[in-house]
């Protein structure tokens, strides 16, 4: 209701409604705890038709060899890496077509037969929403600044003197690294100006994908032990030495290419060749 989605309105003649569903869920945190329990509005999409009710479908996620390029410049460089998440990120993108939806279970108001939904933003669970929502995105970083990569359509990138930040969109999880903190919570105030967001501060847990998010967790792990340590020698603290892949102490030393050599033996060493196979 507070996004303003749909009008209650009366249903044209020969209009067919999609129907609608929640969908209850239990968000955790990196440790497995507990943090909230949501309940979500999900339009069942699946009965929507190609060309009359939707045109495309696109959903912004960033590959993942542009995610871990952008992981060797922070460790490289030792930028500041930081993390925002876009709050009922779908619910920003605006629809073209004309599209009724049924009242949702337990808000009903009227004759249910006759009063529906109609759409003036995309819902979750429409064929195009994640599409809408990248659109509506990507005019309001361009208008701050931001350039898209030519390559990588979800990853962006500012320039300003010899400050400089990299944005890496996936869905509606956002990461930040940028050389200047003033530059970064600039753009942190910017997002939160256009979006409802939540600022989750440095990095430390994305699960982007099976295979990339165990590379950022364990790099991001590894990252903020060297900060600790860095810290504790200042403050007179005392340290817990731990063990640390020899792979990743090379990551802040190597170039892209060298980054991506490391992560690919590493992986060659899982699931070993037979002699025949090998160069």
């Amino acid at each position: 209701m507070d996004n303003d989605v749909w009008d209650l309105v009366t249903l044209p003649k020969g209009a067919k409604p999609i129907g609608c569903k929640w969908i209850f869920k239990t968000k955790r945190d990196s440790k497995g705890n507990v943090e909230r329990f949501k309940a979500r509005l999900v339009a069942k999409g699946f009965t929507q038709k190609e060309g009359i009710d939707y045109k495309e479908t696109f959903s912004p996620v960033s590959s993942k060899d542009s995610f871990r390029i952008i992981m060797a410049l922070v460790a490289h460089f030792d930028l500041e890496l930081h993390q925002m998440d876009v709050k009922t990120a779908v619910l920003n993108g605006d629809i073209d077509e004309t599209i009724y939806m049924r009242q949702p279970e337990g808000f009903v108001s009227g004759d249910p037969d006759n009063m529906v939904c109609k759409l003036k933003k995309s819902i979750y669970g429409l064929k195009q929403a994640s599409r809408q929502w990248y659109f509506k995105f990507h005019q309001v970083i361009i208008s701050f600044g931001f350039e898209m990569n030519m390559v990588d359509d979800c990853v962006y990138h500012k320039f300003s003197g010899s400050k400089h930040i990299f944005l890496v969109l996936y869905v509606d999880d956002i990461l930040l690294a940028s050389n200047d903190i003033e530059l970064l919570h600039d753009t942190k105030r910017f997002l939160a100006k256009h979006f409802e967001m939540k600022d989750l501060g440095d990095a430390s847990f994305v699960m982007v994908s099976k295979y990339i998010g165990l590379v950022l967790v364990v790099f991001l792990d590894y990252r903020r032990r060297t900060i600790s340590k860095r810290f504790s020698s200042v403050m007179g603290c005392t340290t817990v030495n731990r063990v640390i892949p020899l792979w990743l102490k090379e990551i802040s030393s190597v170039s892209i290419s060298a980054l991506k050599m490391i992560l690919r033996k590493r992986k060659l060493r899982r699931f070993p060749m037979p002699r025949q196979w090998e160069v």
